[in-house]
């Protein structure tokens, strides 16, 4: 294989001129799952853009959080520093990011890159580090969103948000300093609660009938914190606003529907209305319903993300990017899709632990590889910085996964991750846990309105059902991944992990 100067640069870690420096793309979105992505095995629906990038560049089959909540993991991609540390550890809207404190952008910046965000920030404070941001306050709302520009003006636009976002993106993409390289992120609000889907998309999968997972109907027996959880389609998901059923056209995110928005959604959600009124007395057939139409609603959101995403890959093929250009692909967590019963995120389960990550190398460099090695969103930071050949400052935490590209490599690479969930009790009542994860086991340690232990060997029990804790087969395992889960809490200096451990 043809081994570009962008790998080389890569593989050895050592600087490139300036007039070679990569531009860096980041796509981060929101809420997006490995199950709804082809490239990641999914059968839901299509994601042609998606799987184009995967197969175009390389997928990271074993991506990992380290806290899976919104803010906390900006914080992480930020900074490479766990919650602890980068300050951040919850969605509490009293928690103000402190921007301050080294970021990744400013040492880009100070490298010679332009820099740019444009979309969902989520992180209270305004951005610093940034040649130009245009963001969306708070969550954001899918339809006729406003923006925060840099001037702190707040302004409504027209239009369905990722559209939008895409378009800030392109123009501020058209209006750059073309002699310097740029690294840009695309903040997306997709796949984000309520699940509201662009006009064009309504309708798009009504005639599929999405299998429920395995474990849809999951009893919690002796799990005690999924069991108090409040976060299920059944009981947690409401009918007006996650599920559309008499829709109160009076609510803020509707009344700034144009007349042309209303006139399409409006007739659709009342078919959906209709739906609920025919089946409401059967609550067997509802949950059934209730599921269906959560899958349909979450996917037709993230099909118009797939679309943009695609039109940006559009852009940078025009104007002759794609070729000097990493684009990574991402989301701040995974999403629960009917397993347990669920929806949202936080545990340290499987699927809301895992999440996509997918990097495209310039010149389609390592084109369809996949990398199975475990890697953390703390990563992201150190790989965007060694992709740029800048070198990483030794207080970041993840490691630049560009050393898991040559099999030749001695680097150290992780065998554990460590795991700190923080957030209590609203909005979902998940209760707090720190744990740790090989390739075959996870260990959980749940603290805060009770103390519990769970273990899991995923090997033999890939949907997480069976807590092993009082198995005495697994005595031994228990010892030694409770010793490394105390390691660990040390190696990244967790002093509220350490405490914790330290009274076992």
């Amino acid at each position: 294989m043809k081994i570009s100067p962008w790998l080389l640069a890569f593989l050895f870690c050592t600087p490139i001129a300036a007039q070679q420096s990569p531009n860096i793309l980041v796509i981060f979105s929101d809420d997006h799952t490995n199950q709804t992505i082809g490239a990641f095995g999914s059968k839901l629906v299509p994601t042609p853009n998606l799987d184009r990038l995967a197969n175009e560049g390389i997928r990271f089959t074993n991506c990992f959080v380290t806290n899976s909540i919104c803010a906390p993991s900006r914080a992480v991609l930020l900074t490479g520093k766990y919650s602890h540390l980068n300050g951040i550890i919850d969605n509490g809207a009293e928690r103000w990011f402190d921007g301050g404190q080294q970021q990744v952008q400013k040492l880009l910046q100070q490298a010679g890159y332009q820099t740019a965000w444009i979309g969902k920030w989520h992180l209270q404070s305004l951005p610093q580090g940034f040649s130009y941001w245009k963001i969306l306050p708070g969550q954001g709302q899918y339809y006729n969103p406003h923006f925060i520009n840099m001037q702190n003006d707040t302004l409504q636009e027209t239009g369905y948000v990722t559209d939008l976002i895409t378009n800030h993106s392109t123009q501020w993409l058209e209006g750059r300093d073309k002699s310097k390289p740029f690294f840009m992120v695309v903040g997306e609000k997709a796949t984000h609660r309520p699940w509201l889907p662009d006009v064009k998309d309504l309708g798009v999968y009504d005639d599929i009938d999405f299998p429920m997972p395995e474990n849809f109907y999951d009893n919690y027996e002796n799990r005690r914190a999924a069991a108090e959880q409040d976060m299920t389609i059944d009981k947690t998901m409401t009918l007006m606003s996650d599920l559309k059923v008499n829709i109160n056209y009076n609510d803020f995110q509707y009344k700034r529907f144009t007349p042309e928005q209303y006139k399409i959604f409006k007739p659709y959600y009342d078919k959906i209305t209709a739906e609920y009124t025919a089946i409401k007395d059967n609550a067997a057939a509802l949950l059934r319903w209730k599921y269906q139409r959560y899958m349909k609603d979450y996917l037709m959101t993230a099909r118009s993300m797939d679309r943009n995403i695609g039109d940006i890959m559009q852009y940078l093929q025009r104007n002759n990017l794609m070729d000097n250009t990493i684009i990574i692909y991402a989301s701040d967590q995974g999403f629960y899709m009917g397993e347990h019963g669920w929806f949202d995120k936080r545990f340290m389960y499987e699927e809301s632990l895992r999440t996509p990550f997918i990097m495209r190398m310039p010149g389609n460099t390592m084109q369809g590889h996949t990398i199975d090695n475990m890697v953390l969103n703390l990563d992201f930071a150190p790989t965007i910085l060694a992709a740029a050949g800048i070198a990483v400052p030794q207080d970041m935490q993840g490691n630049a996964v560009q050393a898991l590209f040559n099999p030749k490599s001695s680097f150290p690479w992780r065998k554990a991750m460590f795991y700190h969930y923080y957030e209590y009790p609203e909005p979902h009542r998940a209760a707090p846990h720190i744990g740790i994860r090989t390739d075959r086991y996870k260990l959980i340690r749940f603290y805060g309105p009770f103390d519990a232990w769970e273990l899991y060997d995923l090997q033999q029990d890939k949907t997480e059902m069976h807590n092993l804790i009082n198995d005495n087969k697994y005595k031994s395992v228990i010892v030694e991944l409770k010793k490394e889960l105390k390691t660990l809490a040390s190696q990244y200096a967790d002093a509220k992990a350490t405490e914790i451990l330290a009274a076992e």
